[in-house]
């Protein structure tokens, strides 16, 4: 205190560290984020109002913030079960229940919009062995719930490299400049993956399921973002679920480099591109992902996100549901992600960048 005013706030640094800063200091991190979204993504800045906002936001004294009455928007999730029946060193709290009593209480308990099955392996190719299995938990809680249920899984295109799959590995070919072997590799990978895919989501259909979430999507670069894409045009043409796709960061590495979807290059897409390509191939909901620099303050991550989502938003027709959890959506990397940046992400996400949901 000095004169009666504040003069340094508690913040926060992206990977989850208490720091104090001044006010020009959270501003030039504002001004500094929004700029740098604005020049990767070739997109228009945040206004100085929305950029002022905030920093009102980052500035409360308060360790939760949230939206104005009627602002609220709808939640869809990833494996939040988990964070109940999960061991701690997962950000779970360990508590005695099966994955169906999880999300009964998160129907129940904590009053969320929709929920989510999902293997804890959380990858579409360890599940296909066991589809049975999980059509048998989709139609339990089916039976015992009243909210919107998908089932969830990651493309993880990874799997299918040596050493866990049985195509060769194109971290290995593009070291010894093996361009060719390293794209035929992700193309042989991507064909099976998206097999996989749609086996195991016709399978959910079957039992009832009303959606299938295709998370952190493009993980392992354009091949992978087109495999899923390749998915969900078949599932949306065969079956009636509800299908969401989140991404894994707020740019399409260019693994491969060349390849296409209806005609537009994959490599180097951000998220206000990204969605176009997602709504082609018939997705109902999308999910945008901008990475955490932990290097850089929770101002700066939250402006920058921001920015990037505002964009998507401008020019998507389908909800757009950002990722806002640990490591995206400005929220911190941190294990268990701080409310206190959590919530204020998600304000600014919803106030500003105009979501439907988070």
């Amino acid at each position: 205190m000095k004169g009666g005013a504040i003069t340094r706030h508690r913040t926060r640094m992206g990977d989850g560290r208490v720091v104090e800063m001044s006010t020009d200091e959270i501003r030039a991190d504002i001004e500094a984020g929004t700029e740098d979204a604005a020049d990767k993504g070739q997109i228009e800045p945040l206004t100085s109002d929305e950029q002022d906002y905030i920093l009102e936001l980052m500035t409360a004294p308060y360790r939760v913030v949230a939206v104005q009455p009627g602002n609220e928007v709808v939640l869809t999730d990833d494996g939040s079960a988990g964070a109940l029946y999960g061991p701690q060193s997962s950000s779970g709290t360990g508590t005695p229940v099966s994955r169906e009593q999880a999300i009964r209480v998160y129907e129940r308990g904590f009053c969320l919009d929709t929920m989510e099955v999902g293997h804890p392996d959380y990858s579409f190719r360890p599940v296909k062995p066991i589809v049975p299995m999980e059509q048998q938990t989709i139609e339990s809680v089916l039976q015992s719930t009243i909210i919107p249920i998908y089932y969830g899984a990651m493309p993880n295109l990874a799997l299918y490299y040596d050493p866990d799959g049985p195509f060769g590995n194109p971290a290995d070919f593009l070291p010894k400049a093996m361009i060719k072997e390293a794209r035929e590799a992700q193309v042989q990978a991507a064909e099976v993956c998206r097999r996989d895919m749609i086996y195991i989501s016709k399978k959910m259909a079957e039992v009832g399921a009303d959606g299938i979430n295709f998370d952190t999507t493009a993980s392992a670069g354009d091949a992978e973002f087109l495999a899923t894409l390749q998915t969900v045009e078949e599932l949306a043409n065969t079956t009636d679920l509800s299908i969401e796709v989140g991404m894994a960061s707020e740019f399409v590495l260019g693994m491969h480099g060349e390849l296409e979807y209806q005609g537009k290059r994959l490599a180097g897409m951000y998220p206000h591109d990204q969605v176009k390509m997602v709504e082609a191939a018939g997705a109902h909901v999308f999910g945008p992902a901008v990475n955490t620099s932990t290097r850089r303050s929770s101002a700066w991550n939250i402006a920058r996100a921001v920015a990037l989502t505002k964009a998507c938003s401008q020019v998507a027709t389908i909800p757009v549901h950002a990722n806002v959890g640990m490591g995206v959506g400005g929220v911190p990397m941190s294990e268990t992600p701080p409310i206190d940046m959590v919530t204020r992400a998600s304000v600014a996400m919803v106030e500003i960048a105009r979501l439907d949901g988070l």
